[in-house]
């Protein structure tokens, strides 16, 4: 198939879809079933392409795992290579080998010529876990049949093992870049919980790349869901991504276990390079992320690497260094996955310190984690009911376990999410951020040097500062705070929800330039992500190049014909630059889709107007007014209906009332090109000179550009 990129706006919605890879037999990763484990309902907000982690997906800063050394190692040995990746190849054929075997081969070439103890190879293969006796003499007898000739592994009576054949060890210095690896979702069979393929990937994609050193990049999780929703296969989903490799898998439920298979593919051909079988308890599923972790270590980086990961995420984090206590973060783990996502000993956390009753937090802190996972899976569909359903999981998840910082992020993100979208007040939002944070927090007012004393800020985690940030700039009006805020967590690399945050922000202040740049640089780490595309189409509409919009925002209709934040801005878009009919459409099917989404309805009266149905928007507007009767309704595009309907009057009091309530749209209202009408007027200038004040005071009190 034809390789897909952002860019190729003629991409029809067929080129899409799953089908096998031409001229060839069915190859690993194309059985013809989507590489997704989880299914989509009809009004969800979104697709699902954002984050379950957050902050979990998303191209982070690729570090490379050495050894000892500082180099990779490859072996050659008796006809055979064994690449640093795993891949064992008699000339240029591929020899399959399972995770033990490939690990007591490893133990072998790392002491040629040497005996090695049953014990020395029961350690290397299983670790601490107990094995039956007759273990190690299988395993060794296994590999030796892959072998040839068989006899170059001898067995040294009573003694051990020896490796008799030559060994030459290759080590390169890394060069270039690390190979690109794609985590589509894992798929799921009957009986499980539809939300845990995505959220396994998800937090594998966060682990891996919080891992003390990877020896792939990450790719941007965003883009791979929205493939893999697509119906892509994982192969398909790697061509597109232009990947080295994908990972993907099927998580099946046994009577007592959950068994996860995955498989490592090659894009290039691909081939399936190896499979791994992992089986876990039902009662022990938080530790199969880690389990599945530590083997894609060991698979492409080595045993010594795989040990050094072991042993620092082993380190509880009471254990910390006092350089890492003093500044209030590890310097080992400035990542956006280590701030998002449960640590990566989340498992070992279990056997934690007991509680005041001198019983162990094992069962509380599991459920927490099951908890959290469900809800940021229902929270990221974006849908209204869905999400408050996310909000009660996220909030028991806290509960149970205030050390879950993953909990807490997501938290935070949904209720900012969910006041951008409308689905609650922005003051809500902000108190539950504000208690999120804990004790300690500033109220509106204070300095914002208190910010950076707080102690959940100091000792806990800076993937909160954005959403602190918001609640600094939209509730209290304090730029200097938010601006402090955003500094100090600018070295967090891309995410979903904190570049949403960075964009919304730049956007508010009207840093334009900025913010086109910051959303062209996220596109080029995550190039099929949605929201990217119709927040760049955005961005230049307020940035007044109308043309190079209205071209952006249709390229993003064509890629992603059904996401809603297309469609949203789309209608918007469109509908001011000329183009009422197909405004009104796409603002139509988002409202069928989306029905208790206000802000859609509030593009559909827009482009009803521009179309000149005045009558139809109005009924929307007068439906709107009903509802907020009874329930919060953001009126954040109500002024640009009303300047459509000519109605000035009523579109300053709506701008009034959206400043009152703190809507966070309000100062990207007044860049709008839409509201130029308005330009001129008292009140409309009054509140222009807000944001040029915020500005004036914060540069009083100089803080570092985000």
């Amino acid at each position: 198939m034809d390789r897909l990129t952002p860019s190729s706006s003629h991409l029809s919605d067929s080129e899409f879809t799953s089908s096998p890879a031409a001229g060839s037999s069915q190859r690993a990763g194309d059985s013809g079933s989507p590489a997704t484990g989880f299914k989509r309902r009809r009004g969800d907000l979104t697709d699902l392409g954002t984050g379950f982690n957050r902050r979990r997906g998303d191209l982070r800063k690729p570090v490379t795992l050495v050894t000892e050394v500082g180099v990779e190692s490859a072996f050659s040995f008796g006809g055979f290579r064994l690449e640093a990746d795993g891949t064992l190849l008699r000339g240029e054929a591929l020899v399959h080998i399972p995770p033990k075997e490939l690990a007591a081969l490893r133990f072998l070439l790392e002491h040629p010529c040497q005996i090695v103890t049953s014990v020395q190879l029961q350690e290397a293969i299983w670790g601490k876990v107990h094995v039956t006796a007759d273990s190690v003499p299988k395993c060794v007898s296994s590999l030796r049949a892959r072998l040839e000739p068989e006899d170059c592994i001898q067995t040294v009576y009573k003694r051990g093992y020896r490796l008799n054949a030559e060994v030459r060890h290759h080590t390169a210095a890394v060069a270039g870049a690390p190979p690109k690896l794609a985590i589509p979702p894992f798929a799921t069979e009957f009986g499980i919980p539809e939300y845990l393929g995505a959220a396994i990937a998800d937090e594998t994609i966060a682990r891996l790349s919080n891992a003390t050193g990877s020896a792939v990049v990450v790719l941007a999780r965003d883009s791979v869901f929205t493939l893999a929703l697509r119906r892509l296969s994982a192969h398909q989903i790697g061509q597109a991504l232009n990947a080295d490799l994908v990972l993907t898998g099927t998580l099946r439920a046994l009577p007592a276990h959950f068994r996860l298979r995955t498989e490592m593919i090659r894009v290039a051909d691909g081939v399936q390079i190896w499979v791994e079988d992992l089986l876990v308890d039902r009662d022990r599923m938080a530790g199969l992320e880690t389990e599945l972790v530590n083997r894609l270590i060991f698979r492409l980086c080595g045993r010594a690497a795989s040990a050094l990961h072991a042993e620092k995420t082993a380190i509880p984090a009471r254990r910390k260094t006092d350089r890492a206590s003093k500044q209030g973060w590890d310097p080992d783990g400035l990542s956006i996955a280590a701030a998002a996502a449960p640590v990566p000993s989340f498992e070992t956390s279990l056997i934690a310190e007991p509680s005041g009753n001198g019983h162990s937090p094992l069962g509380s802190r599991q459920v927490a984690y099951e908890i959290y996972q469900q809800g940021r899976y229902e929270w990221q569909t974006l849908q209204r009911h869905r999400m408050q359903d996310g909000l009660q999981h996220l909030h028991r998840a806290t509960e149970l376990d205030p050390s879950l910082i993953a909990a807490q992020v997501d938290l935070v993100h949904l209720c900012i999410t969910q006041a951008i979208y409308g689905f609650m007040s922005p003051a809500a939002a902000a108190d539950i951020v504000r208690k999120t944070a804990g004790p300690g927090f500033p109220a509106p007012g204070l300095d914002d040097t208190d910010l950076v004393a707080h102690p959940n800020v100091q000792h806990r985690n800076e993937a909160l500062l954005p959403a602190l940030a918001w609640v600094n700039f939209h509730i209290d009006h304090n730029l200097p705070a938010a601006l402090r805020a955003f500094s100090r967590s600018a070295h967090l690399p891309h995410d979903p929800w904190i570049t949403r945050a960075r964009a919304m922000f730049l956007l508010s202040r009207h840093q334009f330039a900025e913010a086109i740049s910051m959303l062209r640089a996220a596109l080029g780490q995550d190039p099929f992500a949605p929201w990217l595309h119709a927040r760049l189409a955005w961005s230049l509409h307020l940035d007044g190049q109308a043309e190079e919009s209205v071209r952006q925002i249709r390229n993003a209709i064509d890629l992603f014909p059904e996401h809603e934040t297309t469609a949203l801005y789309g209608a918007m878009i469109l509908g001011f630059n000329g183009d009422a009919k197909a405004a009104a459409k796409l603002a139509q099917e988002l409202v069928k889709r989306s029905p208790y989404f206000d802000l859609a309805s509030e593009v559909h009266a827009y482009a009803l107007a521009c179309g000149g149905h005045q009558s139809e928007a109005r009924v929307i507007l007068e439906r709107l007014q009903w509802m907020s009767r009874e329930r919060f309704v953001l009126k954040a595009f109500n002024a640009s209906v009303h300047v459509a309907l000519g109605d000035l009057d009523t579109a300053i009091a709506e701008l009034r009332a959206a400043h009152a309530t703190r809507c966070p749209w309000f100062f990207q209202m007044l860049a709008d090109p839409r509201l130029k009408p308005l330009h001129g007027r008292p009140e409309f200038i009054q509140m222009q000179a807000i944001l040029p004040a915020m500005e004036s005071a914060a540069a009083e009190k100089p803080t570092p550009a985000i």
